[in-house]
């Protein structure tokens, strides 16, 4: 026990530096924004980038839209074409089923992820992907570190 105490004072300063994991991740596109949440309350706030086609829900492939709802982040992507990305359980059964009223497939491979591998601008464009939800990559280190895989996303209008 008394080795343990040192050890553990040792650690402190690097328990109290971790950040606490994520319930929830909630995005609000009108506002280019994504919150990390935990118990209800705001962790942090990131700007975001979205497609060039920003509002509206995803209705079909290549829209260049980002969907609208409720998903799941399930699972990460070290090495995307993008630094880090994690995948967005889109579409669903409800998207699937819009789509293929209209006689359209309704895409996929909707992710959060950092810029295009060997480029990290301070300040990113807007509205630079194809439907994704981009972060700057000193942001998507913190998004990464801060959920696990299977933590629930809604991305509002």
């Amino acid at each position: 026990m008394k080795t343990l105490l040192p050890l553990l004072l040792l650690l402190c300063p690097w328990l109290c530096l971790a950040s606490p994991m994520a319930d929830m991740v909630v995005v609000h596109k009108s506002s280019y924004s994504l919150a990390l949440m935990k118990d209800g309350k705001v962790l942090t706030r990131f700007w975001i980038a979205l497609g060039p086609a920003p509002y509206g829900p995803k209705l079909r492939e290549g829209d260049q839209r980002t969907p609208e709802g409720r998903y799941l982040l399930d699972y990460k992507k070290a090495d995307s074409a993008f630094y880090k990305a994690i995948h967005i359980s889109y579409p669903n059964d409800t998207d699937l089923a819009k789509a293929r009223s209209r006689g359209f497939s309704p895409g996929g491979r909707i992710m959060i992820h950092g810029q295009r591998n060997g480029f990290n601008p301070k300040v990113q464009p807007s509205n630079w992907t194809n439907g994704c939800i981009a972060l700057l990559n000193a942001d998507m280190d913190k998004l990464w570190r801060a959920i696990a895989p299977g933590t629930p996303i809604v991305i509002y209008p």
